[in-house]
């Protein structure tokens, strides 16, 4: 009796998809770890490691892939992987850009910084920008005599030029006054307070008298010892707590401030010696 012929199956031409399936993958993983290993945040290539090795284990490429792209969230509950993710956040070696309110007083940073470099440079004034606006701080051995509230007379040249900013923009102007933590109670000031508040509202009489400037653009706090600069320990640091902080207000905090600050009610100043005069350009 003749044998039956075995048909022959059909041959599988597409076996070939399941060794390149398995290729992309490895070569996919390979080029995520080397990612993971050129970045310097330990946690961000843990978790993309750990990512990797789980989706590998259980095929779930794709919530591999949204999940390095879109952020992770480290053991502290902050974000750690790319920047554009929900989860992500700037890289700290990138220092984060100036807010685009204050770059409108760019300018004059860049205007003072140059024109009283030599302040700067013998530490008579400080010049730096703040969420709020720019601020310009007067030392008070610079520019007020020790436990008085006179505007030293030689300091009237740097003042000039920073009047000439106030003259070329509408920022509303806040006069700050500052002291030390070591309590004063002479026959003129009782306290740091009055202290503080009556050296602003100085620089505010010779900013308006003097140099031009309009009243109603000016206000004036006195903080005594209550928003030092630096630890009041040092008698260094002392001497940097104890200043006059001219405040250029930008145009986001100024709208704020004028709503938050109740109507005032002019007050005339003590009755004091007629100021001194402007000293002669030679």
């Amino acid at each position: 009796m003749a044998r039956k012929k075995k048909h022959q199956g059909h041959a599988n031409h597409e076996r070939w998809l399941v060794s390149y399936a398995d290729f992309i993958t490895l070569l996919f993983a390979f080029f995520v770890v080397m990612f993971a290993s050129s970045q310097t945040d330990k946690a961000k290539a843990r978790a993309i490691s750990e990512s990797v090795s789980q989706a590998l284990d259980k095929g779930g490429v794709q919530a591999m892939v949204h999940e390095v792209l879109g952020g992770t969230v480290d053991e502290k509950g902050q974000g750690n992987a790319l920047m554009k993710g929900p989860g992500g956040s700037q890289p700290k070696n990138e220092p984060n850009p100036p807010p685009p309110e204050n770059k409108e007083l760019l300018p004059k940073l860049t205007y003072l910084t140059e024109a009283l470099k030599a302040e700067i440079k013998a530490g008579k004034l400080e010049i730096k920008q703040e969420e709020r606006g720019l601020v310009i701080s007067l030392k008070q051995a610079a520019f007020f005599p020790s436990g008085d509230d006179t505007v030293d007379p030689k300091s009237y040249e740097a003042i000039d030029k920073i009047a000439g900013i106030f003259r070329n923009s509408p920022n509303p102007i806040r006069l700050e006054g500052h002291t030390d933590s070591r309590p004063i109670h002479t026959d003129r000031f009782r306290s740091n307070w009055e202290l503080s508040s009556a050296r602003a509202i100085a620089m505010l009489e010779l900013l308006s008298t003097h140099f031009g400037i309009p009243h109603e653009r000016l206000a004036v706090v006195g903080y005594a010892d209550t928003m030092p600069k630096v630890s009041n320990d040092t008698e260094d640091g002392r001497a940097r707590n104890r200043r006059v902080d001219i405040v250029i207000l930008n145009s986001r905090v100024a709208p704020a401030t004028a709503a938050a600050e109740p109507a005032k009610t002019p007050v005339a100043p003590p009755a004091a010696a007629e100021p001194p005069t402007l000293p002669k350009k030679k």
